[in-house]
């Protein structure tokens, strides 16, 4: 069904200055049969792309659900911890004071780095931000409002980055021959 109605839109479409005065219905006929078989290989194209793109799309989520199964390495996490949270490294010590101070920390470092980091530098960093995400909520009720507005904004910030970064190597993934 669908196919007779992609014929009949591209007939019409086909004929352009000929009419049905102007020609045999065995034209007709030809020019039809003629644009359903570039309409097949246009679909059979897109198809064939969207095959192609489907395949890699689930290579990169198998390799990134791999890559997730792996453990983080305890001094390479040390060390990124160093990194984005300099002196607030002990991230179950941080109070109602220290914690919105921590956040910021954390998020200026992770805007400064971002774009050289890898999936698996963006695994570290998720677990620290995992990390100070469970020690907000243990204090939460002790942060001034202001504070937890702010905690939130940076928490959704680093999500969005995080999600950004996915998306993008999704997409590099997906165009890759």
């Amino acid at each position: 069904m669908k196919r007779a109605t992609l014929y009949l839109l591209s007939v019409a479409g086909l004929f352009g200055g000929l009419t049905a005065c102007d020609s045999t219905p065995r034209e007709r006929q030809e020019a039809v049969r003629q644009e359903a078989r570039r309409l097949d290989t246009i679909a059979e194209q897109a198809a064939s792309k969207l095959r192609t793109a489907g395949r890699r799309a689930a290579r990169f989520d198998s390799a990134s659900r791999v890559r997730t199964r792996q453990p983080l390495d305890r001094a390479a996490e040390t060390a990124m911890t160093n990194e984005l949270l300099g002196t607030y490294t002990e991230v179950e010590k941080l109070t109602p004071s220290t914690i919105e101070p921590a956040f910021v920390q954390f998020m200026q470092q992770v805007r400064a780095r971002r774009k050289e980091w890898t999936q698996r530098d963006w695994d570290y960093a998720t677990g620290i931000s995992r990390r100070l995400n469970a020690q907000f909520r243990a204090l939460r009720l002790d942060i001034r409002a202001r504070d937890e507005v702010h905690i939130r904004a940076l928490q959704t910030e680093f999500t969005a980055l995080e999600t950004g970064r996915d998306v993008k190597d999704l997409g590099q993934a997906v165009k890759q021959p």
